[in-house]
């Protein structure tokens, strides 16, 4: 809003007072709000909008992403899992886990923080952690009681 108030006190004396001044300065805002969105459209595609800090990440790195309680479940359905990760989850999680990058290289290659590729591997651990316990709790089996 402040960009578009200071392009409309900048061009004033461009105004054409045959033009409605309302429709003059809505036209301005929106060419601001098109310019901003294409300004951002490389951060909204890499990040999720959250404050990420540096704490609590640690802990979840050595965690395994597939503690499934001794039950396997096929490389293709985990494949099928890792495809449902939100895009920038999954490179993280690819990056780290399949690729073996660290989080620095994993930052420096997605532009991102390190605290940011920490988070986004957290968040895919747990998501897959729960879809792999929610596949191994919904397949019958004969022990299974109803």
């Amino acid at each position: 809003m402040n960009e578009a108030f200071l392009r409309i006190l900048n061009n004033l004396k461009r105004y054409d007072t045959g033009v409605p001044f309302e429709a003059w300065i809505r036209r301005i805002a929106i060419n601001v709000m098109i310019d901003e969105f294409r300004k951002s459209r490389k951060v909204r595609e890499l990040i999720e909008y959250r404050d990420f800090s540096e704490a609590n990440f640690e802990e979840t790195v050595s965690e395994s992403p597939f503690d499934d309680g001794g039950e396997s479940v096929p490389p293709e359905e985990l494949e099928q899992l890792i495809q449902m990760l939100p895009p920038v989850s999954q490179k993280v999680f690819n990056l780290f886990v399949i690729d073996g990058f660290s989080h620095p290289e994993i930052a420096k290659l997605l532009d991102v923080s390190v605290g940011t590729s920490k988070w986004h591997l957290s968040s895919a651990r747990k998501k897959l952690r729960e879809w792999v316990t929610d596949l191994i709790n919904d397949r019958p089996t004969v022990n299974k009681t109803i």
